[in-house]
């Protein structure tokens, strides 16, 4: 298939990864390359990227899974809505088996409550379009990528005049994050592979800072093999070079600028606002809120009582947070693969399809 099958063309991989030998043999310290998407997290289990990797050369997971990085206190309050009378919850289903502090979405459903899994808001909005004596609340999860299809949901509600749908809205930004763990001291990175679908929205600019502020080369890569491995060989590259950029080697779907219509979208329905994340806490202007003019769809509006009722989710012994600033790794938890397993998960990270927990679960033990 055009686009996949080039991209995984076993004698240019092993090209790659001849080259990328040639380039750390060449560099004067170890390198360690932090990708920050969920999608690269899984792409690399899956093709055994990181066998790979020449001697020196690391690949570690930040916080790019949408699903993993979802406080608890967001999933409590839209877990405590489903208790609400008339209310019916409808999300994507890779947040059905994520525990809460009391219990999940999948768990809320078998003991009576109404959840609904949907592919996209906007089958959210039409399933609010047919029983309007029932409210039906969207899980507005994930970053810049499914950010515009939550604003145009909201927009299309608008222009139905519907009264019996709101959104729990969560969405993150990630520049932001990226910005926070790089401050924060926690974690040293030699460059960052920047996500593809989040710069297609958001484009290659949104990355200036991470050279300018913090000295450090970042690609912006798609998720094939061939893909990762060029991001990872740009990185070397500029190391070896002494230089620090933002390089595009995703060139079939990002541009420099960003996507004029989705930016649009999403200034006309949402404002900045502060976000928190697992395992780094509030971040200032992370996150999004819904705009006055479109307020009757905020859900923390409609059902305030929620909020004032929720209480903080008590410790967990749930490493994830550590896991997503990158500085333990998924089989360094003393949890993986024991108590913890997509079974019987006790965090995020080993329930999503795009958590780091999972996927060494399922392709690196």
């Amino acid at each position: 298939m055009k686009f996949i099958d080039e991209f995984r063309d076993q004698a240019l991989v092993q090209d790659l990864a001849r080259r990328l030998g040639a380039l750390a043999a060449l560099t004067e310290t170890p390198a360690i390359v932090m990708e920050v998407c969920g999608t690269h997290t899984m792409a690399a289990a899956r093709f055994g990227l990181k066998s790979l990797l020449p001697e020196g050369v690391t690949l570690i997971s930040g916080p790019g899974c949408p699903v993993c990085v979802t406080d608890q206190s967001d999933l409590d309050a839209f877990l405590a809505l489903g208790t609400e009378p008339g209310v019916v919850l409808v999300s994507f289903g890779d947040m059905l088996r994520v525990p809460g502090t009391h219990t999940s979405l999948e768990g809320l459903r078998a003991q009576g409550a109404e959840v609904r899994v949907v592919y996209s808001p906007l089958d959210a909005v039409e399933l609010a379009r047919q029983p309007p004596e029932q409210h039906l609340v969207f899980f507005g999860v994930g970053f810049e990528t499914t950010m515009p299809a939550t604003a145009l949901a909201i927009q299309t509600a608008t222009r139905y005049g519907l009264d019996n749908f709101s959104v729990c809205c969560v969405h993150k930004t990630m520049p932001a994050a990226l910005k926070a763990l790089l401050s924060s001291g926690d974690v040293r990175v030699s460059g960052l592979l920047c996500p593809g679908h989040v710069t297609t929205i958001i484009g290659t600019a949104a990355y200036g800072f991470i050279p300018a502020e913090f000295g450090l080369p970042c690609a912006v890569a798609g998720f094939e093999p061939v893909d990762m491995l060029l991001g990872i060989e740009s990185i070397l590259r500029q190391i070896k070079e002494g230089k620090a950029g933002v390089d595009n080697v995703y060139t079939r779907a990002v541009r420099v600028p960003a996507n004029p219509k989705a930016r649009e979208l999403l200034a006309e329905v949402f404002a900045p606002g502060d976000a928190e994340w697992r395992g780094l806490g509030t971040i200032p202007g992370s996150g999004v809120r819904i705009r006055e003019p479109y307020a009757r769809f905020d859900a923390r509006a409609r059902f305030p009582q929620v909020w004032e009722r929720l209480t903080p989710p008590p410790p967990s012994p749930c490493r994830c947070g550590e896991v997503l600033r990158g500085v333990m790794r998924p089989m360094g938890c003393p949890l993986f693969a024991g108590i913890c397993t997509p079974a019987q998960p006790l965090g995020p990270c080993m329930v999503s399809t795009e958590g780091a927990c999972a996927a060494a679960y399922r392709y690196e033990r």
